[in-house]
């Protein structure tokens, strides 16, 4: 009898036979789990029961649809999250949707708030990690990173425990896992491309990117990492799978520069106004949100990025250049003046007094001057400006 190991939905009964067309499937190795309340369908590509395919052909599509039918039940996974602040809770909060269970661990207390939404809180990383959690997220700042990923106590953890994180840069999380995690456990780098504001109504349609640094191909590590994006999947996300190189090349050009001009914008003390146009209002809305984040978050995706930088000076060059282009202008109008001020033969001398009018005023044209690309002297300048 030809075998295959295919991964279904958990049916609710043990050692039956399920028919399609063609094949007979015996179901085995049946176990009752705790339900997992979920908002869609359940997902049946991912499940925990082995069918033994009695015939050579299998119709996947035709058991996988048999079994979906079934009340089908998936092994919550255990999930410890290393920083509990608003984005950790934002995460916990759709872990806890997908029925997994939240252990948490954080500097503050969070104790009152984890026993009101059904969590589990510890004091310390230690005593979350003698609970052996299936994955651990860290959702720490950039910053901190480093020293709260050497200072886990890994060798209280299971030898395929998966480590994941949440940061909005990827290769520094990365590196740091590779290099200090043992060879067993798993790594998977992520970014939900939103956060509280974006997410408030729900991660339907929102991007969520990530790259199975190290995890295995078979096995229940690779199953369990494959349960934990599900979450994000069944929560709607757009799930995209990308290097963590080209994460923060694309984060350069995007988050990055989004923090900068919000940044920017902030130091101009935008108010709204009874006249606000959609594209005011907009960036009114980009400040406001930029600015609610630390100031630390914004000086990690400089610090940790490599493609940061270039990014910055990219902008510089292209404010220099919009600057030299409307400066530029000016000279055109102000070369103009000089050519044409001379009156033609037999027009009154009196009207030229106001001819020059809307031409800014002597001590606008010095700092106006200083920055164009002038072909006369500022002192011609000056003199044109100002009314004999």
């Amino acid at each position: 009898m030809a075998s295959s190991s295919l991964r279904f939905a958990q049916p609710t009964f043990p050692n039956s036979i399920l028919k399609t067309k063609t094949n007979t499937f015996f179901v085995s190795k049946s176990v009752f789990l705790t339900p997992v309340p979920n908002k869609g369908k359940a997902s049946n590509a991912h499940a925990i029961t082995k069918l033994a395919c009695v015939n050579k052909t299998t119709e996947i599509a035709a058991c996988n649809q048999i079994i979906g039918d079934v009340n089908s039940k998936l092994t919550p996974l255990r999930i410890g999250i290393i920083g509990f602040g608003n984005f950790g809770q934002f995460i916990a909060e759709g872990l806890r949707r997908q029925g997994h269970f939240v252990l948490a661990t954080s500097r503050s207390d969070y104790s009152e708030y984890c026993k009101q939404n059904g969590m589990q809180f510890f004091r310390n990383m230690d005593a979350l990690c003698e609970e052996q959690p299936d994955v651990i997220l860290v959702c720490s700042s950039i910053l901190s990173t480093e020293n709260i990923i050497r200072s886990i106590p890994i060798n209280k953890l299971k030898p395929d425990t998966i480590f994941a994180d949440v940061l909005s840069v990827k290769q520094f999380p990365r590196n740091l896992f590779l290099e200090i995690l043992p060879p067993g456990f798993g790594i998977v780098c992520t970014h939900p491309m939103f956060g509280p504001e974006s997410g408030k109504n729900g991660w339907n349609g929102l991007p969520f990117v990530f790259e199975k640094v190290r995890v295995t191909d078979t096995g229940a590590q690779a199953e369990k990492c494959t349960q934990f994006l599900d979450i994000f999947e069944q929560e709607g996300c757009r799930m995209v799978e990308m290097t963590c190189e080209e994460h923060d090349r694309h984060a350069a050009g995007s988050q990055f520069i989004t923090h900068t001009i919000g940044r920017i914008l902030s130091h101009l003390n935008l108010e709204s106004t009874p006249i606000n146009t959609k594209g005011y209002e907009t960036l009114l809305q980009l400040t406001e949100n930029t600015v609610s984040d630390s100031f630390d978050l914004y000086y990690g995706l400089f610090m940790y990025n490599v493609n940061a930088t270039e990014q910055m000076d990219n902008l510089d060059r292209a404010f220099e250049t919009v600057k030299q282009k409307l400066y530029s202008r000016l000279h055109d109008i102000l070369r103009k003046q000089i050519v044409e001020r001379v009156p033609m033969q037999g027009e009154l001398r009196t009207k030229s007094t106001n001819s020059l009018s809307y031409l800014p005023d002597g001590e606008s044209i010095k700092k106006l001057a200083s920055l164009s690309m002038s072909e006369i002297k500022l002192s011609e300048a000056v003199t044109v400006s100002s009314p004999r």
